[in-house]
């Protein structure tokens, strides 16, 4: 259909299809429609889009000149024109992917200051290829990549060959007190396989990674915070389910609170995983490692509810995805924790160490040792790899504590 789809006007449609971007312009809106934007977003989108092309015709710049740098050069000038927006820059970057997809553009070419960024696509590409992790294990690392590049001013190969432990080590300790212990540890992680990156692939000659310190964590050490029955079963209560959103939340909230699935298996979950004749659900775990699981009746009810009534309509194959477009699965497990996060503040649940995703699974594994579970049920229900992650459950039931508590010497005073 075109950009027929979103106007009817003639004469609009002559000026959609002017300039450079002319020929591509009913591709790009069938591209929007494709990818489920509403008709004002499609209308944003095609708006810039189409004053863009004018410009490029005024410029004379054609279609396959067109490059990140002539859209940084474009946007000033609109905005000096027209009050900026903040839709305009995804929108024309989304019509450059485009043109390069179709091949009308020629692909992103590496330039001296985006340096780092080849390091970094290097980086996900070796972990990806040569450690087989998972894209949504790798972007976790991202972060402490691009802040330890942007602070180091890598911009080059030389810059990156003069790297000494002393700069490994400062990084760590002005950034080891900026979140939790267990955050510091996976930083550390981080540097220590981005260090030993780049020595296999010749950037350094020395070994950084000897100089990444471990950060102590002791095993056991502290109780899992947990919530009450009532509580997990108050911020079910709070999800509206008269609602698309609501439906998608109280089924993502669901898998966490009865099957304990951590955040990336949520994530992972796509429709083949759900068999709804056996009633079971295939999880992939960590290490990609699969596990079957029984689907129970009332989970199986929620995500039934939601495919049918409320998941948009998208060639995405991932159970969940965004409710916005362009609707595809989530980019991380970053939406599931933000999930389990606003549904916890709903209820007003302050009282917490960590109001994310595991907090649930530490709740139902807590709930069914004081049900009666064992722990090796209560392991092989979480797919624990190693029964003692599962033994921190047995410092939770107190009544049982006590009864292998020695007395205290000298008796109670």
């Amino acid at each position: 259909m075109g950009i027929e789809t979103y106007y009817r006007r003639p004469r609009l449609l002559v000026q959609l299809r002017e300039g450079p971007l002319g020929n591509y312009i009913d591709l790009f809106a069938d591209r929007l429609q494709h990818e489920g934007h509403c008709q004002q977003g499609a209308w944003r989108n095609l708006h810039v889009v189409c004053d863009f092309s004018h410009w490029l015709a005024r410029k004379h710049i054609a279609a396959y000149d067109v490059d990140e740098q002539t859209v940084s050069s474009y946007l000033p000038f609109r905005r000096r024109q027209l009050r900026p927006s903040v839709f305009e820059g995804p929108a024309l970057m989304r019509m450059l992917a485009l043109l390069r997809e179709i091949e009308a553009s020629p692909p992103a070419q590496p330039t001296p200051s985006r340096f780092a960024d080849l390091v970094e696509q290097d980086f996900v590409h070796h972990l990806q290829q040569d450690h087989g992790l998972a894209r949504v294990s790798v972007i976790r690392h991202l972060p402490v990549i691009r802040m330890f590049l942007r602070e180091k001013r890598i911009d080059s190969t030389r810059s990156l060959s003069k790297l000494t432990a002393r700069d490994v080590v400062d990084f760590i300790e002005l950034h080891v007190g900026d979140h939790s212990p267990r955050s510091a540890q996976i930083m550390c992680w981080t540097l220590r396989s981005f260090s030993r990156f780049l020595r296999y692939r010749g950037y350094v000659t020395c070994d950084l990674a000897a100089s990444v310190p471990s950060i102590r964590r002791w095993t056991l050490s502290s109780l899992p915070t947990y919530l009450q029955p009532d509580q997990v079963q108050s911020v079910l209560d709070a999800c509206r389910r008269d609602t698309s959103l609501g439906r998608r939340d109280y089924a993502v909230l669901l898998l966490l609170a009865r099957l304990g699935l951590r955040s990336n298996e949520v994530t992972l979950l796509e429709l083949a995983d759900i068999n709804w004749r056996a009633g079971t659900l295939t999880i992939k775990g960590k290490g990609r490692r699969r596990a079957e699981l029984p689907l129970p009746m009332e989970v199986g009810a929620a995500v039934a509810d939601y495919l049918e009534h409320s998941r948009p309509r998208s060639n995405s194959r991932r159970v969940f995805i965004r409710q916005l477009a362009p609707h595809r699965g989530f980019a991380s497990s970053s939406a599931v924790y933000l999930i389990a996060r606003m549904a916890l503040e709903r209820v007003g649940i302050d009282d917490v160490a960590s109001k994310g995703p595991h907090l649930f699974r530490h709740s139902l594994a807590t709930q069914l040792l004081r049900s009666g579970a064992s722990l090796t049920q209560i392991g092989q229900l979480l797919r624990h790899e190693h029964p003692d992650t599962t033994r921190i459950y047995a410092k939770v039931d107190v009544s049982q504590l006590r009864t292998v508590a020695l007395p205290w010497p000298g008796g109670v005073r």
